[in-house]
């Protein structure tokens, strides 16, 4: 008997007393990126909804702000009910227009600054940033806040009751702002203030 050599291209096949080769192993990387793109794709549609939700229910002209409960104590006559409405409120926020004061970030000078004060009338703390503000212009249109464009920017911090914190809030492109729109961290209540 003589050997003979396989033609290329050929499986050689194994003699007497060899084993076959193992078949080669299954990779489960492309499982892996799938499973991960998945629980990305997955992630980003629960953080929509979040905000869906929590934007849901600033779309009328009317403020947004909490009323005080009757347990709250009774009203004193001598005073006027929309200050007292205001005292009570658990957040309220103020807002005027600025000039904008443009810093080293900021991009040309194509930008609305609304300088707001925010006040915790509440009994627990409450977050501020600037990125939990909108501002709303006479259009009817929302702006999101750009950051660090402005000098005189809102800072991110815990007010604790009876604090306030003032900075302005800033938005690309130059319009008319109405009211500007605070919501207590992400899915929080909102409360607007009229810009004067």
């Amino acid at each position: 008997m003589t050997y003979q050599q396989p033609q290329p291209g050929q499986p050689q096949q194994p003699g007497w007393g060899q084993q076959p080769p193992p078949p080669p192993r299954k990779r489960k990387t492309g499982r892996i990126i799938g499973f991960g793109c998945l629980g990305i794709v997955g992630l980003i549609a629960v953080i929509a909804i979040i905000a869906v939700a929590a934007s849901g229910g600033d779309d009328g002209n009317e403020s947004s702000t909490t009323k005080p409960s009757a347990t709250q104590g009774e009203a004193k006559k001598d005073e006027p009910e929309e200050e007292e409405s205001a005292e009570k409120a658990p957040v309220t926020v103020t807002a005027k227009a600025v000039a904008f004061k443009k810093s080293v970030l900021a991009q040309g000078d194509d930008y609305t600054s609304v300088q707001v004060t925010i006040t915790n009338n509440s009994k627990s703390d409450i977050e501020v940033n600037p990125l939990y503000v909108t501002i709303t212009d006479t259009d009817g249109s929302k702006h999101t806040v750009e950051l660090g464009v402005d000098e005189d920017q809102l800072d991110a911090m815990t007010l604790s009751p009876g604090e306030n914190a003032t900075g302005t809030v800033t938005a690309k492109g130059t319009f008319d702002a109405k009211y500007v729109t605070y919501t207590d961290g992400l899915i929080g209540d909102s409360v607007r203030g009229d810009v004067s």
